[in-house]
């Protein structure tokens, strides 16, 4: 048992913080048997939600336009914790709709802010005590504040006296050792009677560890820490409240009862969790590595282009340094421009392509099913015209490949064994950009994948398209192709079966038709050879087309 003479308290913020997950819509029934759950376990505080004046209000939703709106989703006299508490995000709510706390039902308010807000958002604080509140002052991504700027903050909140101060990881970036250094700086130059919380966030896996640290460090104010219902929440999740709750009976004396909260999350938090789950991701991880708002993040990733490898340099060199945590959208743009230019430009790669297969028989290898069933056909090809053979994301055992074409990187993943046998070991590889290739002895040649997608299609990375569309830019007027029967929803696409695509029949005659309109549209001046049978050739009347 440890010892200390400080207060512990535990606050729940599953309905607050957990919305984000389902934009907080837990559906009525949820909202009202997590909140019974949760004052059953013995929680010192639940929050319920966010107030914010823009969401109209909604029965099923723990977002409310006004206090008043609480009331008409809870009987919050009939059963209660000991504190029951609402969250503002500074500017969100007009305090005209905030009624006295006589009124409210709810006893404390939460108001998260940021660094440079610290000044209006404690007026605003303040202004919210004089209605009877208990007010928490909430500094969201604590990591942006300098030693100066907190104890600036604390100068603000000693005139200010709100009951609580908590810090707030929200982007997962702090260790143990950063986060009690921030602790020391407010524990030691606020007043005592004001207490000191934290939140914590789990981009690195350290939301729990930082949690222990938290409740281990002695100082001279009361305490309250957060946690959610099996972590749930923004980004990579919280601290599970049913693990402080476990360190706290084990080590403080507490007697939570954990069971209405599993009750809980079997219940209810679970069903959000399959359909939109939180925790530890690789995306969560990049953002609170480069310490970085997760946005900049989403909007590298939706330009298609980049690798995993490439992401996490790129969010490395975002300038200026104080726009790393405060997203700006022109930053972004400036930053991907200027990294696209320096290390995604493929001028270099296609112009040694362009000298390498000049002039040259070209057969294009697939992995469609024909290129077994008529394997002779190719042999034959391959023996009379000799041609440069580039495969698309497989190496067929049965002939010699020069290149091999990849988008893909689970096909890649596949094909690394492959590489390494002796007959392909002067294969080369055309990689789209998306692509991190293992450095060996195969020679790559990296293509930007962006422009080689068609955009307005429900499938926008056809293989084959983006091939072509790479051949017609080398300047490539006559191809041959082998293996590329195009889909049949009666039957089996590939030759192997785990390159086997999911694809209702309508699907499947819309992605032939796609293929063959951009054959004749846009790679019209590639005339083109199928060497093996292809719905590709046939036209709506089941005549071969020209291509």
């Amino acid at each position: 048992m440890i010892k200390t003479d400080k207060k512990i308290s535990l606050l729940d913020c599953t309905l607050r913080d957990g919305g984000y997950v389902n934009d907080w819509e837990f559906g009525h029934t949820d909202l009202v048997s997590i909140y019974e759950r949760l004052v059953d376990s013995g929680v010192d505080m639940v929050e319920l939600g966010f107030i914010d004046d823009r969401r109209p209000f909604d029965i099923n939703r723990s977002i409310f336009p006004d206090t008043a709106s609480i009331r008409r989703i809870w009987d919050l006299e009939k059963k209660r914790p000991p504190m029951v508490i609402a969250m503002i995000d500074y500017g969100t709510c007009d305090i005209s709709h905030i009624e006295p706390q006589s009124q409210s039902g709810i006893d404390a308010i939460r108001v998260i802010f940021k660094e440079h807000l610290m000044h209006e958002a404690l007026g605003y604080c303040a202004e919210i005590k004089k209605l009877g509140y208990k007010v928490f002052a909430q500094l969201v991504s604590v990591t942006s504040y300098t030693d100066d700027s907190l104890m600036e903050l604390t100068g603000l909140v000693n005139e200010v006296k709100p009951y609580a101060v908590s810090m707030v990881d929200t982007y997962g970036l702090l260790n143990p050792k950063d986060m009690l250094h921030i602790y020391d700086i407010l524990d030691e130059n606020m007043d005592a009677d004001i207490s000191i919380g934290f939140h914590a966030h789990n981009n690195f896996q350290l939301a729990y560890a930082n949690g222990i640290a938290f409740l281990e460090k002695p100082g001279r104010h009361d305490i309250l820490i957060d946690g959610t219902i099996f972590g749930m929440g923004k980004s990579a999740g919280n601290a599970p409240l049913e693990l402080l709750m476990m360190e706290l009976n084990k080590n403080y004396g507490k007697h939570y009862d954990i069971d209405p909260v599993l009750e809980a999350t079997e219940e209810s938090v679970m069903k959000f969790y399959k359909t939109s789950p939180w925790g530890y991701k690789t995306f969560f991880y990049l953002t609170a590595l480069n310490r970085c708002h997760p946005t900049y993040l989403s909007d590298y990733q939706q330009r298609q282009n980049l690798s995993v490898t490439h992401l996490d340099e790129i969010l490395k060199t975002i300038e200026p340094e104080e726009k790393r945590l405060l997203y700006d959208r022109e930053v972004s743009r400036e930053t991907y421009e200027r990294y696209r230019q320096e290390h995604i430009a493929d001028d270099e790669a296609t112009e040694l392509l362009r000298e390498e297969l000049k002039d040259k028989d070209i057969l294009i290898i697939g992995p469609g099913k024909n290129i077994q069933l008529q394997a002779d056909k190719v042999h034959e090809y391959i023996k009379e015209h000799r041609p440069v053979t580039i495969s698309i994301n497989y190496l067929p055992q049965a002939f010699d490949i020069d290149y091999v074409f990849t988008t893909n990187r689970k096909r890649y993943q596949e094909m690394t064994d492959s590489l390494h046998e002796v007959k392909n070991a002067d294969t080369r590889i055309i990689a789209t950009s998306n692509v991190e290739c293992i450095h060996g002895s195969h020679r790559v040649y990296h293509i930007e994948r962006y422009p080689l997608l068609e955009m307005k299609e429900h499938i926008k990375d056809n293989s084959l398209l983006m091939l072509l569309k790479v051949i017609k830019r080398l300047g490539i007027r006559r191809i041959s192709l082998a293996g590329f029967d195009g889909y049949a929803d009666k039957e089996i696409n590939y030759f192997n079966p785990s390159m086997e695509y999911s694809l209702r029949a309508d699907e499947m005659q819309r992605l032939n038709r796609q293929v063959k309109e951009v054959m004749a549209t846009t790679l019209s001046d590639i005339e083109m050879n199928f060497v093996t049978y292809s719905h590709y050739t046939e036209t709506e009347d089941g005549e071969d087309a020209a291509f």
